[in-house]
């Protein structure tokens, strides 16, 4: 893949094949008669509440039922989503928010400043365990002077900002909704509504006709049906009972490429990783994290679990801000190198580390898993390793009960919201990540308040420096995402971050 491949982000390699008709689920002749639009997915949403939502599908379906203050589009430039316009003042230290009039939520409340107060200082509380804490860390206070202004009052200029307020786990709720509430009946003020669930079947969501947007939802509604293996969505495609599905394993997405199905291939920002806690046994010695780093081969990894397609990475992957692979201290994979940093922890003999995977959330985990294990092996490092199902997986990846985890991480535009909430002392997910330093603290710091991108740059290459001299993680690819649509799908855009939110602009029919 060529290293320039995300100068062109949000444009699609598509494989179009011959179309033919088939089979909808829904009522209707047209896209005007709002058919339903069945979507295939290998998980049910492991929460419907947005703060906590971090399993893909879930994050999924979320954006479809919630609004937040700012949005993607199509590019991944953060445009306005519930607040119309923004402006920083005081040099930076003010961020003054003019709020979308005649909003309302799914339950026919009125959307107005009263509750964006409310949902930001509930993320802020530490008690809410809101996954996003972290990327509103510079602000002080949050007022509301009018019913459609929100002031942030910023302990310093906050580059990030804005995109962070882009991601569905800054979802705005309305002012008093709780946990427990929102698990069955959510509250939105997203283009779709939920109209019923079956559990480990599927999610229904029907179309919001008072939805804010000016291009109305195109689908009547979305079933989001649950069926754990791909092959079996792609052969439910092929039958006509799905109608779009994105999948993650090449393999699978050739398999899809037949008549009246067309295939759009994403390059995407995410990250597939061998997470290490560092605050676990043997893993608390750097010299046993490097001898890790020196016995893999990630080109081997991609190509045995993908195929070969994708890109070795390092950790940073926002395309701004890309880190250097060949810049790590074992660029290519170094055996006698890695025995030599476990002679320097006293662990010649070797080690066993607890590992989890997840099974269903996304196809390659295993293939990775086993690749991985192999390879460690031969340098005496034994991956102990545990699949799990999806559900089961992301508790003990939430509770950090494990030595390492085979995870794929879902990646932004901008490097803080990605990284900030895990390797910061103070972040949401540091418990997680198993790593902090004071160092990286200051350099998140800092690449937060500087505003100019090439310094900002060169701050997020220190912090890729750090976190791969540390050998906290193991990064390995970033690969693809493969839309399937049959010949009746229209107007669906894949992006980049693996966001689903243009099934809002998606017709049957």
């Amino acid at each position: 893949m060529p290293r320039g491949w995300f100068s062109v982000i949000g444009v699609t390699s598509v494989l179009v094949i011959a179309l033919a008709g088939c089979s909808s689920s829904g009522s209707g002749t047209g896209p005007s008669a709002g058919r339903t639009l069945v979507v295939g997915v290998t998980s049910d949403p492991d929460t419907l509440f947005p703060w906590k939502a971090t399993q893909f599908t879930a994050v999924n379906v979320l954006q479809n039922l919630y609004g937040t203050l700012t949005e993607f589009d199509k590019d991944l430039n953060v445009v306005p989503g519930l607040a119309e316009s923004w402006k920083a003042s005081d040099g930076g230290r003010t961020l003054t928010l003019k709020l979308r009039q005649g909003v309302t939520f799914s339950d026919g409340s009125g959307f107005d400043s009263d509750d964006v107060k409310w949902s930001l200082d509930q993320i802020m509380n530490p008690d809410t365990a809101a996954v996003a804490r972290a990327s509103l860390s510079s602000v002080k206070s949050v007022t509301a002077p009018d019913k459609s202004t929100v002031v942030l009052e910023l302990t310093g200029p906050d580059a990030a900002l804005p995109a962070n307020l882009a991601t569905i786990n800054m979802a705005m709720l309305s002012t008093g909704d709780t946990e427990a509430k929102l698990s069955t009946r959510p509250n939105g003020t997203g283009p779709f509504t939920l109209r019923s669930r079956a559990a480990s079947q599927s999610i229904t969501l029907a179309r919001n006709d008072k939805w804010w947007g000016a291009d109305k939802p195109k689908a009547g509604a979305l079933e989001f049906r649950v069926i754990p293996d791909e092959s079996s969505i792609v052969a439910a495609m092929q039958s006509g009972n799905v109608q779009l599905t994105v999948l993650n394993d090449p393999l699978v997405a050739r398999t899809a490429q037949v008549p009246g199905v067309t295939v759009a291939k994403t390059p995407q920002l995410n990250y597939h990783v061998l997470q290490l806690n560092a605050r676990h046994g043997d893993l608390k010695d750097v010299n046993v994290r490097l001898a890790i780093q020196c016995a893999i081969d990630r080109k081997q990894v991609l190509d045995t679990a993908a195929l070969g397609e994708g890109e070795v990475v390092g950790p940073i992957t926002s395309p701004a801000f890309k880190s250097d692979p060949a810049r790590r201290p074992c660029p290519a994979r170094d055996l006698s190198k890695a025995a030599e940093y476990l002679g320097k922890a006293g662990k010649s003999g070797g080690v066993t580390l607890k590992t989890i995977v997840s099974q269903g959330e996304y196809a390659t985990s295993v293939n990775e898993a086993q690749n991985l294990k192999a390879q460690l092996a031969e340098a005496k490092i034994n991956l102990d390793l545990e699949v799990l199902e999806s559900g089961a997986y992301v508790d003990r990846w939430n509770a950090a009960d494990f030595d390492a985890a085979v995870a794929l991480n879902g990646g932004r535009p901008d490097p803080d919201g990605s990284y900030g909430r895990y390797f910061t002392s103070q972040g949401n997910f540091n418990k997680v990540a198993g790593y902090s330093s004071p160092e990286l603290d200051k350099l998140f710091a800092d690449g937060k308040a500087t505003t100019g991108q090439a310094a900002r740059k060169a701050i997020y290459d220190q912090v890729s420096a750090r976190l791969e001299d540390d050998a906290v993680w193991i990064w390995l690819f970033s690969g693809y995402t493969y839309t399937a649509t049959t010949a009746e799908v229209r107007g669906f855009v894949p992006m980049a971050n693996g966001s689903l939110q243009y099934l809002r602009a998606t017709s049957v029919g």
